[in-house]
């Protein structure tokens, strides 16, 4: 018997014992990180980001769970992916080559700053500018664009059915808007008011569980031989809880790694 049949025909077995072993694995992952939402989210930006305090941004003298580039790169990634999914639903065309020009630009800004951040750490080598968590969070936002720009027609092309075979980003001007949203976005995190960076810090980090399920359901739907074979959310309820229990695997296996080797929940120190 195939693996996708076996899999796919007892569906009344196989989603009652993800969903245990999912249970499982949240519950044992929660009761050992550290306490409150902020705490967990810690422990989701541990396995992800450095989380040095002098790149990231603070709730009052509380560091966020993602430095300044890491927030914006997740918080990019998640409007970037919602805004694709309300203008265009299931579409899993690639953009025109404006739109990719302009997103290669977004890369190229991404990677100078890193190496310019980096090149900071060493002694007697100049940086093009002063590094700055402002420059930080927008590159990184830039770069979580790109990131949903690729994520989104990829899962689309790989499950549905009926595919739109259209872009979501069809245009500049449509991308614009994006751009504008994101603009404005990190304009909101730079107040560094609390009633922003609060459920910034947690969008950010649910998008590192978010990014990570889409990823694993599509590989689960590869791996079984399924594509392009679902109508309706519901129909994926299987790869969908099965990409996010392989998402919460690598969270959990990560923080054992990392903790075990730092022996503290605490980000990397410089100097």
């Amino acid at each position: 018997m195939e693996i996708p049949s076996a899999v796919y025909s007892n569906k009344s077995k196989t989603l009652p014992l993800l969903v245990l072993f999912l249970g499982v694995l949240v519950l044992v992952w929660w009761m050992n990180t550290p306490e409150g939402l902020l705490g967990k989210a810690d422990a989701i930006g541990y396995t992800v980001c450095h989380r040095i305090d002098l790149r990231s941004f603070h709730l009052g003298e509380r560091q966020l769970p993602l430095c300044a580039r890491c927030s914006g790169m997740y918080l990019g990634a998640v409007l970037g992916l919602s805004y694709q999914w309300i203008i265009g639903r299931r579409c899993a065309g690639t953009p025109p080559w404006t739109v990719l020009a302009l997103l290669g630009v977004l890369i190229f800004a991404f990677v100078i700053d890193g190496l310019n951040s980096f090149i900071s750490l060493i002694p007697g080598i100049s940086t093009l500018y002063p590094p700055g968590n402002t420059t930080r969070l927008l590159t990184g936002t830039g770069m979580g664009l790109v990131i949903a720009a690729a994520l989104y027609p990829a899962f689309n092309a790989t499950v549905w059915r009926q595919a739109n075979p259209q872009p979501a980003l069809r245009n500049l001007i449509v991308f614009s808007m994006l751009i504008g949203l994101a603009v404005g976005l990190d304009i909101l995190v730079l107040t560094e008011m609390p009633i922003v960076l609060y459920p910034m810090a947690l969008i950010s980090a649910g998008g590192v569980i978010g990014l990570l399920t889409i990823v694993y359901s599509m590989v689960w739907v590869m791996v079984f031989r399924a594509e392009n074979r679902y109508n309706r959310v519901q129909d994926m309820i299987i790869p969908l809880v099965g990409g996010l229990t392989v998402a919460f695997l690598q969270i959990i296996l990560l923080d054992l790694v990392r903790y075990g080797l730092t022996g503290t929940w605490e980000g990397f120190h410089l100097g």
